[in-house]
């Protein structure tokens, strides 16, 4: 969302209202309160980041990569990526499951695993300087999608105002959508923290490569409908940030 990163910093006192939402069949879902479908369903993301010790970062992808077998065999790994421009040694990873006792029985399942604990965390945590998890949903009129082929990723972070989706969610997602139906870029997911920051949502975009991103960013500032689309919502900003994701060869997402 190129333009509406640059308006920041502007809040805005909007009262809860009841907003609808167009489902995948073109009809209309009413969307009273901060929850979506995933919420419902029970399906979340973990967001985890790790910052590695400067000058271990190739010691811990090459002992990552020989032994995300054993993570993997746990649940499902969305995406696992560097960060090329943002937080300098960090890596950024996306888990989804069905459910928290899910969740938690993965975590023991991994705590119990000898192979797991003695080959790969006992010789990563050494080279760490910091770990975060964030529980995210994703919003119900996004999916998950997938690239049209190898390329790039940025994730774009916004800290919304508080009230969940039912304040901000229409003219967010307005926003969002037309730079997706314009094509400026490729998005993959619309995510809603639940345990971390609240208030937060972040987008994940695909790219071909940096010099396209560049070239759809100009073009989105000349476009009347993306000016037009994301003017409300940047009344609901408070802060944003964006990084640079590269799909590490193990990545599901390229």
């Amino acid at each position: 969302m190129y333009i509406l990163r640059s308006a920041l910093n502007r809040s805005y006192a909007a009262a809860p209202r009841s907003l609808s939402y167009p489902s995948s069949m073109g009809q209309q879902r009413s969307i009273g309160t901060s929850r979506g479908s995933n919420q419902l369903s029970g399906t979340f993301y973990e967001f985890r980041s790790y910052v590695i010790q400067p000058g271990k970062v190739a010691d811990f992808m090459k002992l990552t990569s020989d032994n995300i077998h054993l993570r993997t065999a746990q649940s499902e790994l969305v995406g696992y990526w560097s960060v090329g421009i943002g937080c300098l040694n960090e890596v950024f990873h996306i888990w989804k499951y069905g459910s928290y006792k899910e969740r938690s029985a993965v975590r023991e399942a991994l705590a119990n695993n000898k192979d797991w604990q003695q080959n790969y965390i006992s010789k990563m945590l050494p080279m760490l300087l910091s770990q975060t998890s964030e529980i995210v949903y994703m919003v119900p009129w996004a999916e998950l999608g997938k690239p049209p082929k190898k390329g790039i990723y940025e994730l774009v972070t916004y800290q919304m105002v508080p009230g969940g989706p039912v304040v901000w969610g229409k003219a967010f997602q307005k926003a969002v959508s037309a730079h997706s139906n314009v094509g400026y870029c490729t998005l993959i997911g619309v995510f809603h923290s639940e345990f971390g920051q609240l208030n937060k949502v972040h987008v994940l975009w695909w790219h071909e490569d940096g010099d396209h991103r560049a070239s759809g960013r100009h073009r989105s500032h000349e476009d009347v409908r993306v000016v037009a689309a994301v003017r409300d919502s940047a009344s609901y900003l408070v802060t944003q940030t964006n990084k640079l994701l590269l799909p590490t060869s193990y990545s599901p997402l390229k």
